[in-house]
């Protein structure tokens, strides 16, 4: 007798087989730039046979190709627009809305959100803290590069040749020299975040970290700031350890994988 599957039945099959195909798509992403079909197999936990099947679905598709030269897969062009256009539709912004208002209620610290603009790191998101005591800085505020935690962690992670021309005015009204700057930017980077006390204001500590896009880079820099009688910036600090798992989760939404 002939069985006869059923629409929900071949509607199952649908899905379990897109789930499959995606299953692929990521392992080719995480193989990148390519690898062999056995390698491909043993890294989705599947036959071989079912991953070319597989295979020669995708690359008819343009989601994957492969190389003549060597037999071996990788992701096509059509994975690279989707890439892209996922890329392109990520808004730092709204990324690190939750994990600042998060922050924000965990500590009832002012939290703020940074980005580099035309002249530095610019503020473009503001919690305050819930008390008669609070420290907050305003929307379109920009912050000095050597002299605030959020830009000192901006002068760490950008290309030089982005904040050079700031940094140098800087320095000469400091009356300092690059050099001195040298090691605390490594430190920076070392440590992921960078905490300060009365740099910017007396009074006022504070403590920041870097949020990063899928290309490794700064994408914006989410800081903590408090009166010192009250808020601990200390870098190994509890403020310090949630601060950098918001940044952190913010940076996972933005694609970055941390190597």
């Amino acid at each position: 007798m002939t069985q006869v599957n059923s629409p929900a039945d071949s509607g199952k099959q649908k899905v379990r087989s897109a789930e499959v195909g995606t299953d692929i798509l990521k392992a080719l992403a995480q193989l990148a730039p390519s690898t062999s079909l056995s390698r491909l197999a043993e890294f989705v936990d599947m036959p071989a046979s079912k991953v070319h099947r597989y295979l020669q679905a995708l690359i008819a598709s343009g989601f994957a190709e492969q190389n003549p030269a060597t037999n071996h897969y990788g992701l096509g062009r059509e994975a690279l627009r989707v890439g892209l256009a996922a890329l392109g539709s990520i808004d730092v912004l709204k990324v690190a809305a939750a994990p600042l208002s998060q922050l924000r209620d965990t500590l009832n610290e002012s939290c703020f959100l940074a980005v580099w603009g035309n002249q530095g790191a610019t503020v473009v998101s503001i919690e305050p803290a819930v008390r008669a005591v609070t420290v907050v800085t305003q929307i379109g505020s920009v912050l000095p590069l050597l002299s605030s935690s959020t830009g000192l962690v901006f002068a760490a992670y950008l290309p030089e040749r982005e904040t050079s021309d700031l940094r140098d005015q800087e320095l000469a009204r400091l009356q300092h020299q690059a050099g001195d700057y040298s090691a605390a930017f490594a430190a920076i980077r070392a440590e992921g975040l960078h905490a300060v006390h009365g740099l910017l204001m007396p009074g006022v500590d504070a403590v920041s970290a870097p949020i990063f896009n899928a290309l490794g880079q700064v994408a914006a820099v989410m800081t903590v700031v408090g009166p010192t009688s009250m808020f601990n910036a200390d870098s190994q600090g509890p403020a310090a350890e949630r601060l950098r798992a918001a940044t952190q989760a913010a940076s996972w939404r933005m694609g970055y994988e941390a190597g």
